[in-house]
């Protein structure tokens, strides 16, 4: 069979505002637009499952009006985020009117597979590794069911090396890698893995050196993103990981907690180990904010009053920080724009990623904003962008919010305050440096 994977990557805000903004201070949506724009890495996983006998084409869809016409192919999977679920309905559509069946997966899928059914002819439940072989033998044998369900969460040390042969390097500033699956923190608002899998697992090192090596046959020099919610839960497995990588000599970049403040070797570690940036979230410089965002534990509640010198400790060991902050949590005012801005400047993280809270479908917070009565527009998927505001916040007005993001991000992300950031950090890694230094000569 001919196979085509279609990854659907053309994430954008629908505020005018916003996208206006976007183009003129590219780092108000840069993170986001990384994100949409790096390689499926579940279908080059699954094409890697695939047996040598079929034939697969890999495409990446950013506007549906590119595959015109459709690609010859036997039949489709596709990879979508939730903002572009309806686009991705209406191609999976297309193919179906020309007798191609057509198989939708991932997280939106997962948790609204009813919803996707309509659109499609197979629906993936949760994990895809342990279900593709079994779904392709199905359809060629023209016995597929309507839902594959797994009965046994997938071993990581299982995880074939994804088809980065199937990839064009020149189209990417990064590629990815996972090298665990799902965080114990289970925040309120996360549409991650851990809507996926059940349980926080880890990959072996060795697996993650090879699939770097991979990468390697395609791009000389990558730039590697670990895929991850969050690296460095296990601090034991994290010390083997970043010595992997570290032995592959690559650039790389990561998600994290502010956890890794606490571990200065672990960080020194990252830095000879070619960590160029993490990203941590934050969410917010308000303890009331974070009160309760975790289903677990106020674990965040409890590390607020180490934010500010958790910005310099990582940076002054010579690794980036990009600090990332959710706008309009429930314990968050109006106020919380000139915190975020007070924070920003006083501490200098090199980069800064605001986003909106976003009601993802299946998390605890749609569930919860929709029971209140909060949510605006329910079923409106296209608002899932992370930068559009679908819910009523509960201390300011939807206007409020809208109107704070961007007066925000015209300021956070103008010129001036990126290159004094910018200058804040070089004086942080030269301060860490001299302590090093400074250790070294008086031992």
């Amino acid at each position: 069979m001919r196979i085509a994977l279609v990854a659907m990557s053309g994430v954008r805000a629908h505020n005018p505002e916003l996208t206006a903004l976007g183009l003129s201070l590219p780092g108000f949506v840069e993170r986001g637009t990384t994100i949409a724009s790096l390689p499926s890495l579940g279908l080059l996983t699954l094409a890697a499952l695939t047996d040598d006998r079929h034939d697969i084409d890999y495409y990446e869809v950013d506007d549906i009006a590119e595959m015109n016409p459709l690609p010859d192919c036997d039949f489709v999977a596709f990879s979508t985020y939730t903002a572009q679920v309806k686009e991705c309905y209406t191609l999976s559509d297309r193919f179906r009117a020309v007798g191609v069946t057509t198989v939708i997966g991932g997280l939106h899928a997962t948790v609204l597979p009813a919803e996707a059914l309509e659109h499609c002819d197979v629906v993936v439940v949760g994990e895809g590794e342990p279900l593709w072989r079994r779904v392709v033998a199905d359809i060629e044998s023209g016995a597929a069911a309507e839902i594959y369900r797994s009965d046994d969460p997938f071993d990581l040390a299982d995880a074939p090396i994804p088809r980065y042969d199937l990839l064009e390097p020149d189209r990417y500033n990064r590629l990815t890698v996972q090298t665990q699956r799902g965080c114990p923190w289970r925040c309120e608002f996360c549409a991650s893995s851990i809507l996926l899998s059940s349980r926080y697992k880890t990959k072996p090192v060795e697996k993650v050196a090879a699939e770097i090596e991979a990468m390697k046959q395609i791009w000389a020099d990558p730039f590697v993103e670990l895929s991850d919610d969050n690296s460095f839960v296990n601090k034991h497995h994290a010390r083997d990981l970043v010595a992997a990588i570290g032995a592959q000599d690559v650039k790389w970049f990561t998600e994290t907690d502010v956890s890794i403040a606490e571990d200065p070797g672990l960080l020194a570690m990252m830095s000879d180990a070619g960590c160029r940036e993490i990203l941590v979230g934050f969410e917010s410089p308000n303890p009331v904010a974070l009160d309760g965002i975790e289903m677990k534990k106020n674990w965040k509640l409890h590390q607020v009053d180490r934010y500010r010198g958790a910005v310099s400790t990582i940076q002054e060991h010579g690794v980036a920080l990009n600090a990332c902050f959710v706008l309009g949590l429930d314990g968050d005012g109006p106020g919380v724009f000139d915190a975020v801005t007070r924070f920003v400047d006083e501490t200098d993280p090199f980069d800064v990623q605001i986003t909106v809270l976003t009601p993802f479908p299946g998390t605890p917070l749609y569930g919860r904003l929709l029971a209140e009565g909060r949510i605006v527009k329910p079923g409106a998927w296209e608002l899932c962008t992370l930068f559009d505001v679908n819910y009523r916040p509960a201390n300011m007005t939807v206007q409020q919010l809208e109107s704070g993001l961007v007066d925000l991000g015209r300021y956070i992300y103008s010129q001036e305050s990126t290159d004094r950031r910018r200058a804040g950090f070089k004086r942080q890694v030269a301060v860490g440096t001299a302590r090093r230094l400074h250790g070294r000569v008086a031992s």
